[in-house]
């Protein structure tokens, strides 16, 4: 249980450190963009200055890195996801889904039973009427 509570601390640090770096850039596009208002005092005093593009792509920019910040933001809020499709895995197993090994035991059945028979092995190699058909996994021999 203590490397499950460690686990979920870990993760929620992880998280709230993504926050914070992803908090960085936007931070960054906003100070400049305070700067630079600063510098023309308002917002016709910048485009007197010629700084009025500069202030557009700031804030377009800063909006851009907004945008994985409140994904991450999000992310923290919601909480761990529910694993998988929200069942047990060993119930998913009586509820009919593939088995593997059942798969392959029926293959080496019914292989066994094709090797044991006293028929003759037909070749994979053509025919006059055509191609024989492959018996089992693996490739297709020409």
């Amino acid at each position: 249980m203590a490397t499950d509570a460690a686990g979920v601390w870990v993760e929620k640090f992880k998280s709230i450190f993504g926050v914070i770096k992803a908090l960085g850039p936007v931070l960054y596009c906003g100070y400049l963009a305070y700067y630079f208002f600063d510098v023309g005092g308002s917002v016709e005093g910048v485009e007197d200055v010629g700084l009025g593009p500069t202030v557009l792509g700031l804030g377009i920019v800063g909006l851009l890195f907004c945008i994985p910040l409140l994904f991450k933001i999000v992310k923290l809020i919601s909480g761990p996801r529910s694993p998988g499709s929200g069942g047990d895995p060993e119930k998913d197993d009586d509820k009919g889904g593939f088995d593997a090994d059942a798969a392959i035991a029926r293959y080496m059945a019914s292989r066994s039973a094709v090797g044991n028979s006293n028929a003759p092995i037909v070749s994979s190699t053509r025919s006059a009427g055509g191609s024989a058909r492959p018996l089992g996994f693996g490739r297709r021999t020409r």
